[in-house]
């Protein structure tokens, strides 16, 4: 089985980091986006993610490892089971799913299983990568170069938080709740405005200018390769206090406070820099709750949300004629302003 290089061993990209430990607090965030230019950690840091996440609870033999204490919001298969008495409950690792650029339709929502067809005479359903990333993450790198349909089938996915299939004589219906998280590099082309509006976060991944940072990265990436056993195990221990962080902010996360300042001071800056709709300032009180429970407070205050704003309004700016400026300028300028008023 490939090694996957540990979360805790990458330097810099803190912005980057933070947005997927964010998500990984509270999933209702929406999901990350990362831009950045090639070579600059992106996949690393997401497949490196699934090692942060703590187990979960599952019911035995599910295809889509529904919560056995879902209260009969799991599939059809688990409530039919469900009236026979107690469901049988596994522990198993919260899916971290990839999805290839060239996947198809088939791959990606399921599909007739043929060979069991064929020789069983017997229609079944196989389910696709939607199935597999119930409950979890489902990864997209180049995001941006996706077909159109298939950007169509993540929206309605995204959006129900179920995948139906209606073809070959199929109907089936089963959740599909996951966080997407999807990477790229924006001088390959643009996301189309439906599917970015879904990312709750995104960041910018940049290539170190520092030298020495430089070098300890590629020390790093180096002694991984050659030894990669004894690489994670020199890395373990801040791995292993990442994820009982992990753990410790979501017990945390309900009881931490947003008092009303907060909110204004939210609302003030989605006003301030012409964010599109409400769903920046949900997204930044989400956000700021996360950290803070990440960060052992028991209520959010002014940091927290400078911390989080660029993130979380980057993508949600309308064209400005009059200020060419990159968005993360304009939004830092935008949070100086409101917080010094």
């Amino acid at each position: 089985m490939a090694k996957t290089y540990p979360f805790s061993a990458i330097l810099g990209q803190e912005e980057m980091k933070r947005a997927l430990m964010i998500a990984a607090v509270d999933p209702a965030i929406g999901g990350v986006l990362i831009f950045g230019d090639r070579g600059t950690g992106k996949s690393t840091a997401v497949r490196a993610l699934a090692e942060l996440l703590p187990p979960m609870r599952a019911t035995a033999g599910c295809r889509y490892h529904c919560d056995p204490d879902a209260n009969g919001s799991g599939c059809a298969e688990c409530q039919g089971r469900g009236h026979g008495g107690p469901l049988e409950r596994e522990i198993i690792s919260v899916p971290v799913v990839d999805l290839p650029l060239g996947a198809t339709e088939d791959r990606i929502v399921g599909a007739l299983d043929l060979e069991r067809a064929l020789t069983q005479g017997v229609k079944s359903f196989e389910p696709g990568l939607l199935a597999r990333a119930n409950r979890g993450f489902l990864y997209i790198d180049e995001v941006n170069l996706l077909e159109d349909h298939i950007v169509d089938l993540l929206l309605d996915a995204a959006a129900s938080g179920e995948n139906v299939v209606e073809r070959e004589g199929l109907s089936i219906r089963h959740p599909a709740r996951f966080v997407l998280v999807g990477s790229g590099n924006p001088e390959e082309g643009e996301l189309r405005p439906q599917l970015l509006d879904r990312f709750g976060l995104c960041v910018e991944a940049v290539t170190p200018e520092d030298v020495e940072t430089r070098v300890e990265i590629v020390r790093r990436r180096d002694a991984f390769e050659r030894d990669g056993s004894t690489f994670l195990a020199a890395w373990q221990s801040q791995t292993d206090e990442l994820r009982r962080g992990i753990v410790a902010a979501r017990e945390r996360l309900h009881e931490v406070y947003v008092g009303d300042a907060i909110l204004r001071q939210a609302s003030q800056l989605c006003v301030r820099v012409g964010a599109d709709g409400l769903r920046g300032e949900l997204t930044i009180v989400r956000a700021a709750r996360a950290l803070a429970a990440l960060q052992g407070n028991h209520a959010v205050v002014v940091e927290h949300v400078r911390e989080v704003a660029p993130a979380a309004l980057r993508h949600r700016l309308r064209r400005d004629p009059l200020d060419e400026s990159a968005s993360t300028v304009r939004i830092g300028r935008a949070i100086e302003e409101n917080f010094r008023a």
